[in-house]
């Protein structure tokens, strides 16, 4: 059975570290999410029951990979394994997203896009010797680029968690349909929402 990947420590210099962001947040989706089969495969007990040399007279209902597993089993994964994992991920982006709606004073950028723009306002733009003279680009401040990253994972979460999902309510007997109902009833059975 995996191994819930540690939670990085938060600051706003991971956040800003888009690779490290990016890298954090993939690690923990291969870790559980990306092998989910193979972890749901690693709850089976192969040896549970005795072979019986009749059954393969028959064609069985579900393949032998596809079998369900018990229980136990399968609320302790969701438990100990999956609901954590997706718990420290949604911390990673809750903390990242007030990061990049809170003021930047340490932006280093900051100065050079002053610059740029009270350039850009003096400049003379005369679009008939020069079409493109009027267009200005300006740069985009590392919170934007923060905000706009961060509504793309948040997508992807929702997706990969989806699919986990469903493969989890394929294997076990799921209560909630949806694994938001299911996360935040896990996190109030741990005594507490975050």
């Amino acid at each position: 059975m995996s191994r819930t990947p540690d939670q990085p420590r938060l600051t706003p210099q991971f956040c800003f570290n888009q690779t490290a962001l990016r890298d954090s947040l993939r690690i923990s989706r291969g870790a559980v999410d990306d092998t989910i089969n193979q972890n749901l495969n690693a709850l089976v007990t192969p040896s549970s029951t005795p072979f019986d040399p009749t059954s393969t007279a028959e064609r069985q209902p579900r393949p032998a990979g596809r079998r369900a597993i018990d229980a136990t089993s399968c609320s302790g994964f969701k438990d100990r394994v999956l609901f954590p994992s997706w718990q420290v991920r949604s911390d990673v982006l809750s903390y990242c997203a007030g990061v990049a709606t809170s003021p930047d004073p340490d932006d280093p950028d900051h100065v050079l896009r002053q610059v740029e723009d009270v350039r850009a306002r003096e400049r003379i733009v005369n679009e008939r010797l020069d079409p493109y003279s009027g267009r200005y680009f300006p740069r985009e401040a590392r919170t934007e680029s923060l905000a706009a990253l961060l509504r793309n994972e948040m997508m992807v979460e929702k997706i990969i968690r989806s699919r986990t999902w469903s493969l989890v309510g394929e294997r076990c007997e799921n209560e909630d349909r949806d694994f938001e109902k299911a996360t935040d009833a896990w996190r109030t059975r741990r005594g507490g929402s975050r």
